[in-house]
């Protein structure tokens, strides 16, 4: 069974609200969408505008191997819109519920019957392919569905899209509905939306239902609850089904992020296949469970998706997965002080703590009696900022017993401290700072500020944190101990480029 891939992350996606990307923005995702393998890019609405179409005309100039295809609805001017873009094909979207007919339309069913056949001749006569697609098709009478569906495909449409354009399906419902008109002896479309959070299931009840091509976007993205996660389906598709598509699925982890960041659509922790928290453990029974056998609480693996495991430390966590974590971490225990930091990290966990690994390291080394040695230290940090003043900081880092002294700017007093320390230790390192986090700890004025950061060097990332009444020094503090969890080792072997002399 082969199933083809419509994605419509350029198109049905960038309607999610606050969503609006440049030309250039969109021929990046396009690259990376014809690198996945999808069989079809929508890449958007060329009669939307100036813009939209300068975007998609970027994407057809690249050559892709990949379907270029352009949304329309069933009139001219947007099949011509299209043919100006020089795209591949249309998806030619008619509306077919008597709802849409009689209150948006104010159409007749005779009269958007013969617009929807009028116009699918139109853009074949002008060497497009088009796929006819129903909107509003699952509240549509059945009979007169079937009948815009058989009137396009003698009209020359090539493919059929049946639109459940507010996602009012059930997946029992989805196999039927879909079941019937794969009758129709033509390529039949899935297109399915999240209102009711059952898009991925009713498109998978499609697909078995007989239709041959599935339309999603990256993270799931669209209007209102937005539509079916294209991940989901395809390694849905490949572990529970047994059906390939020609979708690398190897990229899928790396190509939602990318999504993530160009659209400022950012996902929940728990999102499936790709959220941060798809492969993470804490439970100590689950934990030790994947340690010995990664099946027995994963469905899949991480590296298929091209995402990593993770366990996290907490109250619930077990000696099991601390214990590795501990070696990971290149400290040695007994077992009498593998309970001490173990009951401390529960007791962390039970006041609501995120138990980062710098937490971890310092239990541990107070545990054994270690103290750490700081590569790259806190000399001074000197802040201006006001209603009439860029925010500037200046720092002097003590690195491997050279002082460095740099300033910058940034929007906010924190954000210029952290590019002063980053510009400190540029010349050696390039410390990414992925997330950022603030938590006033008790209330008032004077609260102390707990900030915990993530941050990425080459393929290693650690997060930390730093707890001070001063959201400044609380975050600079947060900052240098990951930097020192990252690179202190490095710094003391040697294995850095050369530490710059003292500036």
């Amino acid at each position: 069974m082969e199933i083809r891939v419509l994605d419509t992350t350029l198109r049905d996606g960038e309607q999610t609200p606050g969503v609006s990307l440049t030309p250039d923005e969109k021929l990046r995702i396009a690259l990376r969408l014809d690198a996945l393998g999808v069989d079809i890019i929508e890449a958007g609405s060329a009669i939307t505008s100036t813009g939209e179409r300068e975007g998609i005309k970027k994407i057809t100039s690249e050559g892709l191997s990949t379907e270029i295809c352009s949304f329309a609805r069933a009139v001219k001017i947007d099949v011509d819109a299209a043919l100006e873009c020089g795209v591949d094909s249309v998806h030619l979207v008619v509306p077919t519920s008597d709802l849409h007919l009689e209150h948006k339309l104010r159409k007749s069913r005779e009269e958007v019957l013969q617009q929807a056949v009028d116009c699918t001749e139109y853009a074949v006569d002008h060497g497009l392919l088009v796929e006819l697609s129903a909107e509003d098709s699952t509240r549509s009478d059945m009979e007169f569905l079937k009948e815009v569906f058989r009137q396009g495909i003698q009209a020359g449409a090539k493919r059929i899209c049946a639109c459940d354009t507010v996602g009012m399906l059930t997946p029992d419902k989805s196999f039927e509905f879909y079941g019937e008109l794969s009758k129709l002896k033509a390529p039949l479309s899935v297109h399915c939306h999240n209102d009711f959070g059952l898009a991925v299931a009713n498109s998978l009840s499609g697909l078995k239902a007989g239709a041959t091509e599935v339309h999603a976007t990256i993270n799931g993205i669209g209007e209102r609850a937005g539509n079916a996660a294209l991940e989901e389906i395809i390694v849905s598709l490949y572990s529970l089904y047994d059906i390939k598509t020609n979708v690398n699925i190897q990229m899928l982890y790396e190509t939602s992020r990318m999504v993530a960041r160009m659209t400022g659509v950012y996902l929940q922790p728990n999102k499936a296949i790709v959220g941060e928290n798809a492969f993470a453990h804490e439970s100590g029974i689950h934990a030790d469970g994947v340690i010995k056998k990664a099946e027995t609480y994963e469905p899949i693996t991480p590296e298929l998706v091209g995402h990593q495991r993770r366990f996290v430390m907490g109250k619930h966590i077990g000696t099991s997965l601390l214990k590795k974590r501990l070696q990971e971490l290149g400290l040695k225990v007994d077992e009498n002080q593998l309970i001490q930091i173990f009951n401390r990290v529960k007791s962390l966990g039970d006041m609501g703590k995120c138990v980062t690994d710098v937490d971890l390291q310092a239990i541990s080394e107070d545990v054994l009696g270690i103290m750490e040695e700081k590569m790259v230290d806190l000399e001074e940090v000197t802040i201006v900022s006001g209603n009439k003043v860029i925010p500037t900081a200046s720092v002097k880092l003590k690195i491997d017993n050279n002082e460095i002294l740099e300033a910058g700017v940034g929007i906010g007093p924190v954000d210029a401290a952290i590019v002063a320390i980053k510009k400190s230790i540029s010349d050696f390192a390039d410390v990414t700072l992925e997330e950022y986090h603030v938590d006033a700890i008790t209330g008032g004025t004077d609260a102390l500020i707990d900030v915990v950061v993530k941050l990425r060097y080459e393929d290693e990332v650690v997060s930390a944190r730093g707890t001070q009444p001063d959201i400044i020094m609380a975050s600079v503090e947060a900052f240098l101990s990951g930097v020192n969890r990252l690179l202190g080792d490095k710094i003391k072997d040697g294995s850095l480029k050369k530490i710059p002399d003292e500036k």
